[in-house]
This record gives structure tokens, sequence and C-alpha cells, in this order.
């Protein structure tokens, strides 16, 4: 089993930053592939973004590719999502997942373990 607990949101202004934390408890994250998802009032959730357990692949949602970069710190067993440029459309809850079959899938990936979330509100 994989705790992923989430933190860092919050309110900020359009074109401000965050960053998002992902700790992970109860199993390693060193050999899971990770993402991060995100769920906007009245819409379904949606792909972030991923990393895979090896850290050499990742894979970006169209609007989020070169504004935000997915990471990992392997000995803190947490995972990160920096966000810059942050537009009004990017509030949402923001949760992480944990897959853990080991090809790496990006958004297709079978993401087993979730977190509870985290609001970010981007003001104008």
């Amino acid at each position: 089993q994989v705790q992923l607990v989430e933190s860092g949101g919050g309110l900020v202004q359009a074109g401000g930053s965050l960053r998002l934390s992902c700790a992970a408890s109860g199993r390693t994250v060193s050999r899971l592939n990770m993402a991060w998802f995100r769920q906007a009032p009245g819409k379904e959730r949606e792909f972030v973004a991923a990393l895979s357990w090896t850290g050499v692949a990742t894979s970006y949602a169209d609007s989020v590719k070169g504004r935000f970069t997915i990471s990992r710190d392997n000995p803190r067993n947490t995972v990160y999502l920096q966000m810059n440029s942050l537009q009004l459309e990017d509030t949402a809850v923001y949760y992480c997942a944990a897959d853990s079959v080991s090809v790496f899938r990006g958004s297709r990936g079978t993401y087993d373990y979730w977190g509870q979330g985290t609001q970010v509100t981007v003001s104008s």
C-alpha cells in the first residue's frame, strides 16, 4: 500500500507560481511511476503530468507544457509539481497518483494510489 499526501496548494494571482508536494509513505516511490491530475469544479478529472520511476521519461498535458515541471526526490520519497505562469484555468483540486506498473504509460497509466488532493486557486 502507498499513502500519498499532497500539500502546497493555495491562492495565487495569475502569472504567479506554486510548488505542490506529494509525500509518500508505506512504500518507496523510487520504483513507482508518478503523476499529477486535477479536477476543476463541474469538470472531469484530467491528466496534468507524469514522471517515470527512472526519472527519465516525462509526459505533460498540452495545456501545461512549458509552464509546469514534475520532479521527484527519491530520498525524501516526495514528488513535486512546479507550476509557473499560472492561469485562471489552472484553478482546480490537484491530485497526486502512483502507478505500480513498471512500464511508463504517462496519462494512460493505471494509477492505483491517490492522494486526497490540494486546492489551487488562481485569481485575476
